[in-house]
């Protein structure tokens, strides 16, 4: 079958049912954007163990996360490419079959610098599987079934980012941190199995290869490249007191200025981004990087905070961290059947409203906040994430012509990870900074002239003497322990910080969000836009 027949499926005029082997193929696809996404995060719970056994450092192993999302947010753009070039089948079992031999090299890593170089090899590979999954609905479900395709690749989207953290916790604690990469290999020997039954096969198209805008992919490979390193290691080396990170923004402007010059004056860029002009679409991938921002943002402080403040281990993280996905599984089919009858706007800001709302809940935390006061936020948070992903899929869609759904897709899902990324790197610089704000100004209270503050050094002074010690080192002890009281509560309220700067962003989004035209889902009746 050639590109142009797979693609046929997207007209708006093919409807009626669809065979069980193209559901095969679509959910093994929905199999591999789950993986892959799964994989950005899954290190985070285990990065103590794997720094332990690589010996290195935590400001070094930072690259082990950075190395995946480089690669990823590289390929993701590149995907449309390659499947013209190699054909949907045999690009998506090849590079899932790379995907597992690099999972399975980072297992067995053996020093820092051979883990960085597997997990971004596993990230190039992987990468390519989020945006294939979104392309599979688009192009082989009927309308009337995209709804429930772009349902379940929502579920992909939100479900991972949350879940890695603790599927990693989970298999480091019991089997291991090796195995959160073997892990990899029941999920892909699936999609494999799925796509080779689900899609037919297609005539490679090497010449493409060779006639493709090779300065414009270098451009947009230097340029996303710099931009991730710039945002992942920015904060950790102080921004622009670092010539390491000037040196990578400098190339990163570069880079993509270059992209954009070269996509505009080739007849056949490797990926539309003239896709940006159009409103709906502009619009989507504007709140896919805030969603992403949301998504990630919230998965990297709540474990944070767990983890530092509570004292949390990271099965007990996970406890709390899968009230956001438990609902979700309920919730999304009875969205996308709403998303049909219902302007996708109004649904969408419902989705904001749930998800920004979770995250103020969450702005006033104390350091006795634990399972019992997050479980709400979590499930609001739940709640609301499928209303938002499902319907920021429709309007990106919306209107876009079989050729270009591919670039489509892996505009839009580069800039939720882009968006990921200028999150974390945000909530990161925040929480330093508003911790040592917090810091300053309760400290400013905390003097000698201060009468509860001697009373508490007594008390404590005594405490220490009751258990052996000396005054001298009672007193240093004393002090010592005000001043880790005093950092605790600084930090709980640099958590809050950050979880007040999400919610207010996401609700500040739905004003923008009603720049798009009127957008539902489409039913078995009739066409996407209403």
């Amino acid at each position: 079958m050639s590109a142009t027949q797979t693609l046929s499926a997207a007209d708006p005029h093919a409807l009626g049912k669809v065979d069980a082997r193209t559901w095969i193929a679509v959910a093994a696809g929905m199999l591999g954007a789950f993986m892959a996404v799964l994989d950005i995060q899954i290190t985070n719970s285990s990065l103590k163990d794997i720094l332990g056994s690589l010996s290195a450092t935590q400001e070094e192993g930072s690259w082990i996360s950075t190395a995946y999302l480089v690669a990823e947010i590289i390929v993701i753009p590149l995907t449309g490419l390659l499947t013209r070039v190699f054909g949907l089948r045999a690009y998506m079992m090849g590079t899932t079959a790379l995907f597992l031999v690099f999972s399975t090299m980072c297992g067995m890593a053996w020093n820092l610098e051979s883990m960085i170089v597997f997990r971004m090899l596993q990230g190039f590979t992987g990468g390519a599987l989020i945006p294939m999954a979104m392309t599979l609905v688009m192009a082989k479900l009927p309308p009337s079934k995209r709804a429930t395709g772009m349902a379940i690749f929502g579920l992909t989207a939100t479900l991972a980012p949350a879940m890695g953290p603790t599927f990693g916790g989970y298999l480091s604690e019991i089997y291991g941190w090796p195995s959160i990469f073997y892990i990899n290999w029941a999920p892909g020997i699936l999609l494999m199995m799925g796509m080779a039954y689900g899609l037919d096969k297609e005539k490679a198209k090497l010449d493409q290869l060779f006639n493709a805008d090779w300065l414009g992919i270098g451009f947009m490979a230097m340029g996303l490249g710099c931009l991730t390193i710039f945002l992942e290691e920015g904060n950790s080396k102080d921004w622009f007191d670092s010539l390491f990170i000037i040196a990578f923004a400098t190339m990163a402007v570069i880079g993509i200025l270059g992209w954009v010059i070269t996509s505009n004056t080739r007849a056949q860029p490797f990926v539309n981004l003239g896709l940006y002009s159009h409103r709906n679409f502009l619009v989507a991938t504007t709140l896919s990087a805030v969603m992403g921002m949301g998504l990630y943002g919230s998965s990297f402080l709540l474990p944070l905070f767990l983890g530092q403040i509570a004292g949390y281990s990271p099965m007990q993280i996970g406890e709390v961290i899968m009230w956001v996905g438990l609902p979700q599984l309920f919730i999304m089919p009875f969205v996308a059947k709403l998303s049909s009858k219902i302007d996708n706007r109004l649904l969408c800001s419902f989705g904001l409203l749930l998800f920004g709302g979770s995250c103020l809940m969450n702005a006033y935390m104390d350091a006795t906040t634990g399972y019992d006061q997050l479980l709400w936020s979590q499930v609001l948070r739940a709640l609301g994430q499928p209303f938002i992903m499902l319907t920021l899929s429709n309007f990106a869609m919306n209107g876009i012509g079989p050729k270009d759904m591919p670039s489509a897709s892996s505009l839009f899902n580069m800039t939720r990870n882009l968006g990921g990324s200028i999150g974390i790197a945000l909530l990161a610089t925040a929480l330093t900074k508003r911790e040592q704000f917090h810091s300053a100004r309760l400290g400013e209270s905390i003097t000698a002239f201060s009468s509860e503050v001697v009373q508490r050094l007594d008390v404590l002074t005594q405490s220490f003497i009751n258990r052996g010690m000396d005054p001298g080192t009672a007193s240093n002890m004393a002090m010592k322990a005000i001043d880790n009281l005093v950092r605790r509560e600084a930090f709980v309220m640099g958590y809050n910080d950050g979880f007040l700067l999400v919610g207010w962003i996401l609700l500040a989004c739905i004003p923008i969000l009603w720049l798009s035209d009127k957008v539902k889902s489409p039913s078995g009746g009739g066409g996407g836009a209403h």
